[in-house]
């Protein structure tokens, strides 16, 4: 493979590479203690609700852990059986030794912020019921919702949301009818949109409506923490895989208020906007124009217009590096934690995420400066690596080390290489 990086930056990223890593194995370490008290709070959050919420408990096994010290908490006795080969780099489901796990990464659990603490908590301790509840759903593919229509929609739908939240009576249904005119337009623009955003909110959106109901004390602190995550999402970069959760809360809150006890019923087949609609009795606003102007319409479009021109350009950038240019692939593995925040779908190839983590039967790999993840779901790609030591590859931001019986050879263009299984 061709060096592509001057000595001099090479030996500085080097440098910096293993101060960063010795001080992120120092502040990395899983605290014990602290561990013990995240789990308490765990533990009298599902014994508060007892099974009240989706007819069973949500208390079960969790660990805490870090891939890069090996070190973790678990509130159970620790299996005999391996370790997940994901353990520490996914909030997720896991099975170990026969049971499911709600496994987490250390460094990424809110040591300063109860709620959302309690919060992501409660939302994996759901994951790993879901699928006994009937409720677990596969991806789906909102690329969409990085294009100007389709963003457009989406932030009228949340701006009318978060207003019924705050109201009531006949002008929280008035802006209910409002929040489904704009959800019905953007998935008549999108063909697919709406079954692709029904299996999301179903998977990940009650999920963050389970954890926001569970980790607070009252209904308004509910409606006030859906008000703030609502207002949150929109300062970030791309909605691609994130809208769920907000959106997820609000119908769920909405849906409290219309139809208690709807967790009860709800199917895995079912849209949460079409069940508030049948719960509210309201249809979507007729006069879909009129409606966005009460909500800043023009405004906002002006803003979305210029948003839109910048990530052409983005997505012009990134489709020369990670497609166009020399790339290194490798197979996609389970349990990966990646960052949502700023994913950056490139039509026709695949969705970029700035940071993701994941191990493999092939090595593990990380990146802090993106990989492009296959329409597919089946490879990550990444520009040809800047330097080779040993069975470690690395480039601009990026580690991969391969696993014993893996190699790196040619790939299908001049210039790309794959990582594939020795042959013997």
């Amino acid at each position: 493979m061709r060096d592509r990086a001057p000595d001099t930056r090479r030996a500085f990223l080097l440098l910096l590479f293993v101060y960063v890593g010795l001080a992120n194995r120092a502040t990395a370490q899983v605290d014990q203690q602290r561990a013990e008290s995240y789990f308490r709070e765990a533990a009298t959050l599902c014994e508060r609700d007892d099974g009240r919420l989706w007819g069973l408990s949500l208390c079960g096994p969790m660990v805490f852990a870090d891939p890069v010290t090996g070190s973790l908490a678990t509130n159970r006795p620790v299996p005999a059986a391996e370790r997940p080969r994901a353990l520490g780099f996914a909030n997720a489901a896991m099975d170990w030794g026969g049971e499911t796990w709600a496994t987490y990464i250390w460094s990424g659990i809110p040591a300063d912020n109860y709620h959302k603490r309690t919060r992501l908590m409660i939302h994996e301790l759901f994951h790993r019921v879901q699928p006994q509840l009937g409720l677990m759903t596969p991806t789906g593919q909102n690329d969409h919702l990085d294009t100007l229509e389709g963003r457009y929609w989406l932030r009228l739908e949340w701006r009318a949301l978060a207003l019924a939240l705050r109201l009531s009576g006949a002008k929280r249904a008035a802006a209910v009818g409002d929040a489904l005119a704009f959800r019905m337009t953007r998935r008549q623009t999108f063909p697919g949109a709406a079954e692709n955003e029904r299996l999301e909110e179903i998977r990940e959106g009650l999920a963050q409506y389970t954890g926001t109901v569970l980790s607070v004390a009252s209904t308004a602190e509910a409606v006030a923490s859906a008000v703030d995550q609502l207002a949150d999402a929109v300062t970030q970069p791309t909605f691609v895989r994130t809208f769920a959760y907000p959106s997820g809360v609000g119908y769920g809150l909405l849906l409290d208020a219309w139809s208690p006890g709807w967790t009860h019923h709800v199917t895995a087949e079912d849209d949460l906007g079409d069940l508030l609609m049948t719960a509210a009795g309201v249809q979507p606003t007729e006069d879909v124009a009129a409606a966005a102007a009460r909500y800043g319409g023009d405004e906002l479009r002006v803003a979305e217009e210029k948003r839109d021109v910048q990530q052409r350009a983005l997505v012009d950038e990134l489709q020369r590096r990670f497609v166009d240019g020399s790339v290194l692939s490798f197979p996609i593995a389970s349990g990966a934690s990646f960052v949502t925040t700023g994913a950056t779908p490139v039509p026709g190839h695949g969705t970029i995420f700035s940071s993701y983590r994941v191990a493999g039967e092939w090595g593990s790999f990380e990146t802090v400066s993106g990989v492009l993840v296959s329409d597919d779901g089946q490879t990550l790609t990444v520009p040809v690596p800047a330097n080779v030591d040993g069975m470690t590859l690395s480039g601009d931001g990026w580690t991969l080390t391969l696993a014993p019986g893996w190699v790196v050879r040619p790939g299908a263009r001049s210039g790309d290489y794959q990582v594939v299984r020795e042959r013997r």
